[in-house]
């Protein structure tokens, strides 16, 4: 995704399509462009993203041939470029509630995170975080990942006890996911440098906290929550800070505005040069068993329309035993064979029963 307002001076080789100066790939087509050696967090489990921006290191063997992995990352037998852990990775707090974070296929980094943590028993509580690194903004990877532990730090820090239910819950909630916004802002305002100039660390945000039968989610940007029941219509938790939002709530139809030029052109977004962050809040009530759904558009983008999603992962699941997991991974996989044009983060939890 880009931010809205950035310039496009230069063209995409592959396709021709208009791109920023610094951006690291075609958001039209997907290509890689030329750009600055990769930087990651040194470690997925407990470094400081901030501050940790190192690569981590290589596999010490090629997992195609066996081979020994060079400093650059490639086989010396083979040649082939070994992943990074930050290529892949799932996380897995309880039976109940995964998720899986994919580079896809098209990019050269991975610039979607997450964060998730939940209860031992099912439909207890729950947090997912999904943030999605802006492609033109330089270390877009290593501020999504201090954005989401961030959101879920402060999550974690306290829940919504002796308030009550109904709105009052809600609210209470609410109050706590605008506070995680801040976190996350903060996160990313902590990993921008000097020499990132113009184009500094920036990322969407989307985070659901499950309190038994209540979800209540929070936006900034264009990743998405959904609630899909097992039966009966599908509801999108989210609406995009987006050109193409814009362009719905205008009466544009959906599939000709998310396939228009300015499709992923994003209006609000988390880092020192955003606009503003404070997060759109929505709620729903879980009446039925169902999916809760949050993603970055590596997945939407191929299947958008809440409906349409439901009937995905509906099948998704029945193939995958009803195992969250499972099914995360094969939507990942599902997203890959579509293209896999843009990193894929889904994150699920099995409500209602």
């Amino acid at each position: 995704m880009t931010a809205q307002g950035a310039p496009s001076a230069l063209t995409c080789e592959a396709c021709g399509a208009g791109i920023t100066s610094d951006a690291r790939f075609c958001e039209a087509c997907g290509a890689d462009l030329p750009g600055e050696p990769t930087r990651v967090p040194a470690s997925l489990t407990g470094a400081d993203p901030a501050t940790a921006a190192a690569q981590a290191p290589p596999p010490a063997a090629c997992r195609e041939c066996g081979g020994a992995v060079d400093d650059d990352g490639y086989c010396t037998t083979c040649g082939t470029k070994a992943p990074r852990e930050r290529d892949h990775f799932i996380e897995t707090p309880q039976a109940w509630v995964a998720g899986v974070c994919d580079r896809g296929i098209r990019h050269s980094r991975n610039e979607d995170a997450m964060a998730l943590d939940a209860d031992p028993a099912p439909g207890g509580r729950a947090v997912l975080v999904v943030c999605d690194g802006v492609s033109s903004s330089l270390d877009s990877d290593v501020a999504s990942l201090a954005a989401a532990r961030a959101a879920r730090a402060v999550l974690l820090s306290s829940r919504a006890q002796g308030v009550g239910t109904g709105s009052a819950l809600v609210a209470a909630i609410g109050a706590r996911l605008t506070a995680a916004t801040d976190a996350a802002s903060e996160a990313v305002v902590a990993t921008t440098r000097p020499d990132h100039a113009a184009s500094p660390p920036s990322c969407t945000f989307v985070a659901a906290v499950v309190e038994g039968d209540l979800v209540v989610a929070a936006v900034v940007g264009d990743s998405r929550a959904y609630w899909l029941p097992d039966a009966g219509p599908a509801v999108a938790l989210t609406v995009d800070d987006s050109v193409a939002a814009v362009q719905i709530a205008a009466g544009t139809p959906r599939e000709v505005a998310e396939s228009g030029p300015q499709a992923h052109a994003i209006t609000r977004w988390l880092g020192i040069d955003a606009p503003d962050h404070a997060p759109r809040l929505t709620s729903v009530v879980v009446t039925d068993p169902g999916w809760l759904v949050v993603c970055s558009d590596g997945l939407w983008n191929y299947c958008s329309e809440a409906q349409a999603l439901a009937e995905l992962v509906r099948a998704t699941a029945a193939g995958a035993a009803g195992e969250p997991l499972a099914t995360a991974s094969a939507l990942v996989d599902w997203a890959n064979a579509q293209g896999g044009h843009d990193n894929i983060t889904v994150a699920l939890a099995r409500l209602g029963g």
